[in-house]
């Protein structure tokens, strides 16, 4: 298995370059909304996602996985919900074919990490933040 490091790197490496941020909010102090700017900001494609929200930072929400702008399999998910619903999310991302996740801290649980080894996700958890460990977009033009 590779290390986190390893992950996060090729994570900001993907051909695609397409993020999706489950758990965007559009209240500039939480933890979503930070994490979606963070993307933004960088100089990445980001959706974020949310189901009681019609835009978040001036972009079009989607409200689940499934509703995800073209192919949601050419996406990388970072996650933002409470862990008792995180399994649920990683359940919906294998449905739809998504290989890459990021759990963002304190967002895991034993049953959302046992499932994700047990259907082979590439997975990012237990500890790094795109926040701290992001690595900027050097191919945009900010």
């Amino acid at each position: 298995m590779a290390s986190q490091q390893t992950l996060v790197q090729e994570w900001f490496t993907s051909p695609t370059q397409k993020f999706a941020v489950v758990g965007a909010s559009s209240n500039r102090t939480k933890f979503g909304n930070k994490v979606l700017r963070w993307y933004i900001e960088n100089g990445y494609t980001a959706v974020p996602v949310n189901p009681k929200e019609p835009t978040i930072e001036s972009l079009s929400c989607v409200q689940n996985l499934s509703s995800l702008p073209g192919n949601a399999s050419e996406y990388n998910v970072s996650i933002i919900t409470p862990p008792s619903i995180t399994k649920s999310v990683l359940e919906e991302a294998h449905k739809n074919g998504i290989r890459r996740v990021w759990l963002q801290p304190q967002v895991d649980s034993p049953e959302a990490l046992a499932y994700a080894k047990e259907v082979g996700l590439e997975i990012i958890a237990s500890g790094p933040c795109v926040l701290v460990d992001g690595i900027p977009n050097r191919k945009a033009k900010l």
